[in-house]
């Protein structure tokens, strides 16, 4: 058995293609899921990132079957598209109490065992959003700029205890927020990307699974765009 890894959100779209690289690369993966079918070929636990006693308890369940945490990936995220005006607390609440407040979270649970064991990986999912801003998405874009600062906050107090933590920021990827998009959209974003076509989740997780391993192991406080050139210059 590889190294016990958690990843959030890891049952569809880029959560799940990052808990498959993960445990092709032999990791013990296990994902979290709030509703929905988990995926047949992964340990899944529910959780509620916005609920610090679901948390724990997922915490407590895959250290309890695989060992505590080593990586952690916290890809856990919903996103309410509108404009701000017409926006109302609960909606903007919701995104940031789980976008960020869920990060939060779950790096504190995860941290704690790494530093008993004094090594870890933790990889935050940004979006290129947070430098790009996109109109109707201003909540959205907040909470993943969020996670940049407290991601190299976080890289510099773990440092010394040689746990790394590390933000990837996809851009326009095939799933989710992007596939929902209208089509005079999605034309509008693909004509932004240099690279001329969307991303895949594949590739995204690729990027994670170098970032979780061993060569990565003197890369902290980095954000890694995957964006097909989209961010360029921000």
């Amino acid at each position: 058995m590889g190294r016990s890894v958690l990843v959030t959100g890891g049952a569809r779209g880029i959560g799940l293609a990052v808990a498959r690289e993960l445990a092709a690369a032999g990791d013990a993966v296990t994902v979290t899921h709030r509703g929905g079918d988990p995926p047949g070929d992964l340990t899944a636990v529910p959780c509620d990132v916005t609920r610090e006693d679901d948390v724990r308890a997922a915490f407590l369940r895959v250290a309890r079957s695989q060992g505590p945490v080593e990586v952690l990936v916290a890809n856990a995220g919903v996103t309410r598209h509108g404009p701000l005006a017409l926006s109302g607390d609960d909606s903007a609440g919701v995104v940031a109490d789980t976008n960020l407040g869920g990060v939060i979270r779950v790096a504190r649970y995860a941290v704690r065992g790494m530093m008993r064991m004094r090594r870890g990986r933790i990889v935050l999912m940004s979006s290129a959003a947070a430098w790009r801003g996109m109109a109707g998405q201003a909540v959205y874009a907040a909470t993943k700029a969020g996670l940049v600062g407290f991601g190299r906050s976080l890289a510099r107090e773990v440092a010394p205890l040689g746990v790394t933590v590390n933000i990837v920021a996809p851009g326009f990827i095939d799933v989710g927020m992007t596939a929902a998009m209208p089509p005079a959209q999605r034309d509008e974003a693909l004509a932004a990307v240099p690279l001329g076509r969307y991303g895949t989740a594949e590739e995204v997780a690729k990027v994670v699974r170098f970032l979780a391993g061993e060569d990565a192991s003197y890369l902290t406080g980095a954000v890694i765009p995957v964006d097909g050139g989209f961010g360029m210059g921000h």
